[in-house]
């Protein structure tokens, strides 16, 4: 197991790949079936080539399982605060350890950024992932967002670490 930044000439459609399954996976109950299962190969490919985003890559065996993207917080009102953007393993990853892992070199790179103050974004419904979040040390940060997604108004439940 080896976690380590995204490099040029690493495969993007095999990171995406982590999130689209990832998604399939985590979300199914929380967003239409059709429109998860319509999610194209490489969706994730724009925003993993993002200007001021960080984005590590979790490697079994040389195989790409796992993905998470930092950066600045991209909300006004958390302006000087870092967001961990994204978190995402291959579903047969989950519950082995690995996501801690993942996480918790999300969070040394936006340290290593200079941020203290960190946050991210997690879908109400998505009580695994906030079980997580809140062992990882976040907790509610008293904010919320409605968004769409496939057609579904879903609401994401802002989640805070400040030290």
């Amino acid at each position: 197991m080896e976690i380590r930044k995204l490099r040029a000439g690493d495969d993007l459609f095999a990171v995406s790949r982590v999130y689209e399954e990832s998604w399939r996976g985590a979300y199914r109950v929380l967003l239409p079936q059709e429109y998860l299962d319509a999610l194209p190969a490489g969706k994730w490919i724009p925003y993993l080539e993002q200007a001021g985003r960080e984005s590590l890559i979790l490697l079994d065996g040389g195989s790409i399982v796992g993905a998470a993207g930092c950066c600045a917080g991209r909300v006004p009102e958390l302006s000087g605060w870092g967001e961990i953007a994204s978190i995402y393993l291959l579903p047969e990853y989950w519950g082995k350890g690995w996501g801690k892992l993942l996480f918790s070199a999300a969070v040394e790179q936006l340290e290593a950024m200079g941020y203290r103050k960190l946050f991210l974004w997690v879908l109400e419904g998505n009580q695994r992932a906030r079980a997580f979040y809140a062992r990882m040390g976040f907790c509610p940060g008293g904010t919320y967002r409605d968004d769409e997604i496939g057609g579904r108004i879903v609401r994401e439940i802002q989640y805070r670490r400040e030290r």
